[in-house]
C-alpha cells in the first residue's frame, strides 16, 4: 500500500439507487468542494474545485466495496464507473456487478445501512492557511484519485484519516514551519491522547 495514500469519507447525501434498462445504478457525490471537515489532528480540510480534474483525465479509477480491493464494484476503464466534477463536487455513477457483493452493495445502500462514500487519493498540491493558529486549514488543490468506496462510516473520522493518519499529515506540514511553542505541542499531545483513548 502506498504510504502517501490518504482517504476521506463523506455523507452519501442525495444518493440515487435506480434501475435503468436492466442496469442497477448507484449515483451520488464522492466529495464536495469548499466544505470544511471536522477538526482532524490539528487542522481542518477542504477540497478546491478542479482538484480531481487531471486524474479524471489520465487515471483508471476503481469503485471498491469499503476499500476492499477484492470486491471491485466498477472501473472507469470499462465505463462501469463514471466520474466528473460539477459545481458541487465529484459526482459519480456506478454500475455494480451482478455478483453477491454487487447485489449486497445495492441493498445496503438502498436500505440506508451504508450511507457514506470515501475516496482514496495522493496529494499533488496543497495549501495551508495558518493565520489562525487555532484553526489551521489545509486545502487540497490537486490530488491523484485512485478509488472511491461506499462505506458505512459517512463522516471524516476524528481518530484516523485512513491509511495515513491526520497526525502524520500535520507533522509533515509542521516540520516545514517554524517550531511550535511548547504550549501548542503539549495541547496537541493532549488531544492525541484523548483520541487514542476513544
Amino acid at each position: 500500500m502506498n504510504e502517501k495514500m490518504e482517504r476521506r469519507a463523506f455523507d452519501l447525501t442525495q444518493v440515487e439507487v435506480r434501475s435503468d434498462e436492466n442496469k442497477n445504478i448507484i449515483a451520488g457525490y464522492a466529495a464536495e468542494f469548499e466544505k470544511l471537515s471536522v477538526l482532524l489532528w490539528g487542522f481542518r480540510e477542504k477540497i478546491r474545485k478542479g482538484a480531481f480534474q487531471k486524474s479524471l483525465e489520465t487515471n483508471t479509477i476503481k469503485a471498491l466495496w469499503n476499500h476492499d480491493t477484492n470486491l471491485v464494484l466498477g472501473s472507469s476503464k470499462n465505463g462501469t464507473l463514471n466520474l466528473w466534477e460539477d459545481d458541487r463536487g465529484l459526482r459519480f455513477e456506478l454500475e455494480p456487478p451482478n455478483t453477491t457483493w454487487g447485489k449486497d452493495a445495492m441493498e445496503s445502500i438502498r436500505r440506508g445501512d451504508v450511507d457514506g462514500v470515501s475516496f482514496g487519493f495522493e496529494v499533488k498540491t496543497e495549501e495551508w492557511d495558518t493565520t489562525d493558529p487555532n484553526n489551521n486549514i489545509r486545502t487540497l488543490v490537486e490530488v491523484e484519485l485512485h478509488e472511491i468506496s461506499p462505506t458505512p462510516f459517512p463522516a471524516y473520522p476524528q481518530t484516523s484519516v485512513g491509511v495515513r493518519s491526520a497526525k502524520q499529515v500535520f507533522e509533515e506540514f509542521r516540520s516545514t514551519q517554524a517550531p511550535p511553542s511548547k504550549y501548542n505541542l503539549e495541547l496537541e499531545q493532549k488531544k492525541l491522547n484523548l483520541l487514542e483513548v476513544e
